[in-house]
């Protein structure tokens, strides 16, 4: 079986970690199944296949993100064509890596993935020996000049060991994805209006961008004249690419949320802070 996962950042759990990852499971299993877990739960065979199992699930994370890739994000000012990518293996074993290039859209606040022949990876395929370093080549070859900033993403997989496989293990795919933009010497900063509407239970925000430039958005958050405050964490929450727009949604906000007025945007981006008032229509 294979499993694909997106992993930047993995925590190696201790002892103590792992035990309390097995309570919450407890926990879990009391709630849903309290008779079946009266029964048996006592039993220490059952708690110690528990215990395997989680091990086994940290252990194979751990293990999946030990390909690193730098830098995060790569830009190239035109007339530059090409940027490179360094593939750390940290393991103690030969690993496969394919790297792809794809042209990354938004449109109706829907992201997308296209293949493309504009953009290349060089090599697209390559084996890294045990604590090793390799350079991948990004090369824009299409001939036309760029206008604006042109977006892709280099997805970069770590494939599965073919040795695991036959053992009829799992085997974790980690994948990651590099932000690629190619940029012409002039290009419009990121202009982003916002909006708010309600779709169910749910808010939607709209941000929409009118300038060439994209803007990245982080630890987005909505705050009513009541103090009220629902948001995203301090996190990477995404980007709006140049001329277009994109949609995040607040799950199931508090009753009565922006009831009383206008409602407050905050955000962290690449231009700075964001700041912006803008109403919410009430909830139909």
């Amino acid at each position: 079986m294979i499993c694909f996962r997106r992993l930047r950042n993995i925590d190696i759990f201790s002892d103590e970690k792992l035990l309390r990852k097995i309570e919450s499971f407890k926990a879990v299993f009391q709630a849903f199944f309290p008779q079946l877990v009266n029964r048996t739960l006592r039993s220490f065979s059952l708690l110690a296949g528990i215990a395997a199992v989680a091990t086994y699930a940290f252990a194979s994370a751990a293990n999946a993100a030990q390909l690193r890739v730098e830098p995060v994000l790569l830009e190239m000012n035109a007339p530059a064509a090409a940027g490179t990518l360094k593939l750390r293996n940290e393991e103690d074993v030969e690993v496969s890596v394919q790297t792809r290039v794809y042209r990354w859209s938004q449109s109706a606040g829907q992201e997308s993935l296209d293949p493309t022949a504009d953009v290349v990876a060089s090599p697209p395929i390559v084996k890294l020996a045990p604590h090793t370093d390799y350079v991948v080549r990004v090369v824009r070859t299409s001939k036309q000049p760029v206008r604006g900033e042109e977006s892709y993403r280099v997805l970069v997989d770590q494939l599965p060991d073919a040795r695991r496989q036959a053992q009829n293990s799992v085997a974790i795919v980690v994948r990651q994805s590099i932000p690629i933009f190619f940029r012409a010497a002039q290009v419009s900063k990121a202009n982003v209006s916002w909006s708010l509407s309600y779709e169910h239970d749910n808010i939607v925000i709209t941000a929409s961008n009118a300038g060439a430039e994209r803007l990245r958005i982080a630890a987005l958050r909505l705050r009513d004249a009541s103090g009220a405050v629902v948001g995203f964490g301090d996190g990477l929450v995404g980007y709006v690419l140049g001329q277009t727009s994109m949609k995040f949604t607040v799950k199931r906000p508090p009753a009565g949320f922006g009831a009383r007025g206008p409602v407050l945007i905050t955000a962290a981006s690449n231009n700075g802070p964001v700041k912006a008032e803008v109403p919410l229509p009430l909830r139909r």
